[in-house]
């Protein structure tokens, strides 16, 4: 091999490391959606909150490894949401059927109706906003369900939850993405690795947490839902 090839070669098994890298949540949500299936439900959400992370993570990668050019073959906008499709929609939908926080029915035509709506929100070209706001509830199924695992509502208030963020999906609102939104993002990135750590220790207590994980994960969620009101904000 001649020595002017060797960083071409390099570069090119950078990029599809990081693609093979974001291909492999495929392989974490099929473990996530056994959990589910099994009713074991912390495992299933710590195989999500592993996922979570990955998903978190690749596309600073991707950037790094300029996939773009490196690895062009492959798109990497369409790998990372047929990945998190799995691991956003599908397994939580599925968590929620086989759970007992409403009854099968419900729970049966409530999960159709959020699998349908965000397919649909997954192919909106709009998804995003230019300074890089998910447009309309960003379908994190995965972290919305966990919540109700762990706080338990009536499950007519869960239904009723469900059934609003999925018209939220289509609502001219704002969510924040946690690592890119540029407004507030130290203190968001801080917030997101307390939310981690609030979670995953949910996850430990098998989703009945003490009262004060309880807490960190309504404060930290009153934190990011607060956060549009700033968008425009001068003072922030």
């Amino acid at each position: 091999m001649s020595i002017e090839k060797q960083p071409v070669r390099v570069a090119k098994a950078a990029g599809f490391s990081v693609h093979l890298f974001t291909a492999s949540g495929g392989a974490v949500a099929v473990l996530a959606l056994y959990a589910a299936i099994e009713r074991h439900f912390a495992i299933c959400f710590a195989w999500l909150g592993l996922a979570l992370f990955i998903d978190g993570i690749d596309g600073t990668l991707a950037r790094a490894a300029n996939v773009h050019e490196t690895a062009a073959t492959i798109d990497g906008v369409v790998l990372d949401l047929v990945i998190d499709f799995l691991t956003y929609v599908l397994v939580p939908v599925v968590a929620l059927w086989r759970s007992d926080l409403m009854p099968t029915e419900a729970s049966f035509w409530i999960g159709l109706v959020v699998v349908i709506a965000s397919a649909l929100y997954f192919a909106d070209t709009r998804m995003k906003t230019d300074d890089l706001w998910f447009r309309g509830f960003p379908a994190t199924w995965n972290i919305l369900v966990l919540y109700l695992f762990v706080l338990r509502p009536p499950w007519v208030v869960s239904a009723a939850i469900l059934l609003g963020a999925t018209a939220l999906m289509f609502a001219p609102a704002v969510f924040v993405h946690p690592l890119r939104v540029v407004r507030l993002r130290i203190l968001t990135v801080a917030v997101t690795v307390a939310w981690f750590a609030f979670a995953a220790l949910a996850i430990v207590d098998d989703l009945a947490p003490p009262i004060w994980i309880v807490a960190g994960l309504i404060a930290t969620a009153a934190y990011f839902l607060a956060l549009p009101l700033v968008r425009h904000s001068p003072w922030a």
